[in-house]
């Protein structure tokens, strides 16, 4: 049981109500590290272009990411009859997948307000009222519904300055409306609609309703908020529930009960992260969290292209669009930033990762792989605009990826991928014990190379879909000379890590990153993959109810890349690599990675109950259950510890990859799976 409620459901969704009495409850408050304590709990949903951030106090936040990070507005939405308002601590609040209900009442009325961000790409929400009428006599009620503007940019790494208004208005729908507008500064300076008539009238960012109800009667209303100036007519609100119903997955594993509910939530948690970009096209999917809403960068490239991989067999239109717009971050030789800022433009200056391109030829490979859409990959698409480049095939894109990976990343003495400053591990340079420019200049990733042995010979296959490609020879044979490689690495344990000049890491201890992709790149035969699995089962992952800890033997170094930290990323690799081998054991780690399992462990952390980290920390720690912080230099996912989309989109891709779901093969079943493109038995 959590301390903060129950799961429920709620319009036949799955839904959590928060019973939490914060402001009695001492266990409501919670350390963000970089800022004051609180007692705020939040939870984000979304359509393709707005994010909703509703909370434990009946307030919501909305955020946009159209042309930048953006928020509209700050701890606002309330709807007050009399004295009844739904901002009150002893209201019912409950957590839907793309909407948040509070219900309230007083001796005369029953109110419930749901905030719904509605199917497509709306930058605006749905506020539904159904107000009624307790009492057994007819009463006239006045209702008043309130939002208020305070838009703020998300300035790299310092957090949020003010914005300019970016036109926000509040409407009274399915009411007939005449043409007049708010005096300038009236009410809270956020625009109204049209004044409505019936007696509604507007006042800056308040609609106030007269209402008759007769005894036990009751009207529901609809509103909405947002950027409606440009906006289609809206789809009722009985439609956008029906089409997300329609939409999300549905699951059942005898092996893990818990998939039921939590397959669709991570589904719509994740869709709903989604914004329409307009600046470079098609969609953005980012990390979120610490890294967009509170230090303003999408980063790193990877992210969005690892986040999308799951929606190929779910939603494959937005895979397909978030492929395109983070192939649209890099320039005309192939390369892709580690991030972009908070207005969009390339960010280097901290990071030059040298895994990013596997990442887009493995989203693209599985892409193809599963819809056989060769068309979209000879559509163009652009670079970034800074490079005033014209825009050139999905597939020469590609290609020209590959050529990056190859002759600008390329490879070191040992024949393994370079690392340049950083691969998958931001501070797997600092941990090797060589001078750090030594080690950009000169390192190797044998990780790096075991995912690229994975990757190549699928990004081959693709090239050869696609037409005469000779980068298909290339990658196949590049492929197998990296397995051949990575097999040379297991030193009777498990497999090293890196290497720099005079410097093996990984050799004295277990680093967990490469372990699970020398397993699915093939360079473990059947009987070392299942010792080593054994292995990280015994060490790693011992006493740890949320998965196995990147590092081993335990160390008290509990940063982003330190020993006592539990990746979401990784953890899916291992369920993956572990699922043709010990079967059981794998869907014992994948129900480690699930919110019932944090839930269990930990039910006074409310990170992990509704969404989660990229990371947690291990149970030796000092915060077990919670993220990880680097306050010294003012950056910390503990400031922000949900809305990362790894927290969503890892659990559901292992999920998939249990059931045998990859490119270029069957599935094996073993429980079920159907979304609107995608149907698996057990």
């Amino acid at each position: 049981m959590s301390t903060y409620g129950v799961w429920t459901t709620a319009y036949g969704l799955p839904a959590f109500a928060y019973t939490l009495d914060q402001d009695r409850d001492a266990r409501a408050e919670w350390d963000p590290v970089l800022d004051p304590p609180t007692r705020r709990h939040f939870a984000h949903v979304g359509n393709r272009r707005i994010t909703l951030v509703s909370d434990n106090y009946g307030l919501s936040d909305l955020f946009d990411e159209h042309t930048g990070l953006l928020w509209l507005t700050r701890g606002t939405g309330v709807t007050r009859i009399g004295e009844l308002s739904t901002d009150i601590s002893g209201s019912e609040r409950v957590f839907g997948p793309t909407f948040a209900i509070v219900r309230v009442a007083d001796e005369r009325v029953a109110l419930e307000r749901t905030v719904l961000c509605p199917e497509g790409e709306q930058p605006w929400v749905l506020i539904r009222l159904r107000v009624r009428n307790l009492l057994d006599v007819p009463v006239r009620l006045e209702l008043t519904e309130e939002w208020a503007a305070g838009a703020a940019r998300v300035e790299l790494v310092t957090g949020a300055t003010a914005a300019d208004d970016p036109g926000l208005e509040l409407e009274l729908l399915g009411e007939a409306k005449s043409s007049s507008r708010p005096e300038p500064g009236d009410g809270a300076g956020t625009r109204s609609g049209p004044e409505p008539s019936g007696g509604a009238r507007t006042r800056g960012g308040r609609l106030e309703v007269p209402l008759e109800l007769a005894a036990g009667g009751e009207r529901v209303l609809h509103f909405r908020f947002g950027l409606l100036d440009s906006s289609p007519e809206p789809a009722s609100f009985g439609r956008s529930l029906a089409a997300l119903r329609a939409r999300l997955p549905r699951a059942a594993a005898g092996q893990a009960p818990e998939a039921e509910r939590e397959i669709p939530w991570h589904a719509a948690l994740l869709t709903g992260a989604a914004c329409a970009d307009g600046v470079l096209g098609g969609h953005t999917l980012d990390q979120g969290s610490c890294y967009s809403f509170r230090h303003g960068f999408n980063g790193a490239a990877r992210d969005p292209l690892q986040h999308a991989l799951p929606l190929v067999y779910v939603e494959p239109d937005l895979a397909l669009s978030v492929l395109r717009n983070t192939c649209a971050w890099g320039g005309p030789d192939g390369d892709l930033p580690y991030a972009l800022g908070p207005d969009k433009r390339p960010w280097t200056d901290l990071f030059r990762p040298s895994d990013q391109n596997l990442w887009a030829l493995w989203l693209a490979s599985e892409y193809l792989s599963a819809t056989g859409d060769e068309a979209a990959f000879r559509a163009a698409v652009p670079y970034h605009p800074i490079h005033e480049s014209p825009e050139v095939p999905l597939h020469e894109n590609l290609r020209r990826q590959f050529r990056f990976l190859v002759d600008v990343v390329g490879r070191g003495e040992h024949g393994h991928l370079r690392i340049l400053n950083a691969d998958w591990n931001d501070l797997a340079i600092s941990e090797s014990g060589v001078p750090r420019e030594v080690m950009i200049a000169q390192g190797e990733s044998v990780l790096n190379s075991a995912m690229a042995a994975w990757v190549l010979p699928r990004y081959a296959m693709l090239a050869e879909r696609l037409g005469d490609d000779p980068t298909a020879a290339e990658a196949r044979e590049l492929g197998e000379e990296l397995r051949e490689l990575v097999a040379g690495e297991w030193n009777g344990r498990w497999y090293r890590r890196a290497y720099g000049p005079g410097a093996i890491v990984g050799d004295d201890d277990l680093w967990l990153e490469v372990q699970p992709w020398a397993i699915l790149c093939d360079a473990a035969p059947p009987e070392r993959a299942v010792e080593l699995l054994r292995t990280i089962e015994r060490t790693s992952a011992a006493g740890s109810p949320l998965g196995a800890r990147l590092r081993w033997p335990a160390r008290d170094a509990y940063g982003p890349g330190g020993v006592g930290t539990i990746w979401y990323a990784i953890n899916m690799t291992l369920v993956w690599a572990a699922a043709p081998y010990l079967p059981e054991l794998a869907w014992d780690w994948w129900r480690r990675m699930t919110l019932t399992a944090h839930t269990a462990a930990y039910p006074d952390v409310w990170e992990g109950t509704l969404s989660g980290p990229d990371a947690y920390l291990a149970p030796e720690t000092a915060r077990p259950g919670r993220t990880w912080d680097l306050a010294e230099v003012g950056v910390a996912m503990q400031a922000y510890p949900v809305a990362n989309l790894h927290s969503h989109s890892q659990p559901l891709l292992a999920y998939l990859r249990l059931l045998g779901v990859e490119p270029f093969q069957q599935p094996r079943g073993g429980a079920f799976f159907a979304s609107p493109v995608l149907e698996v038995e057990p």
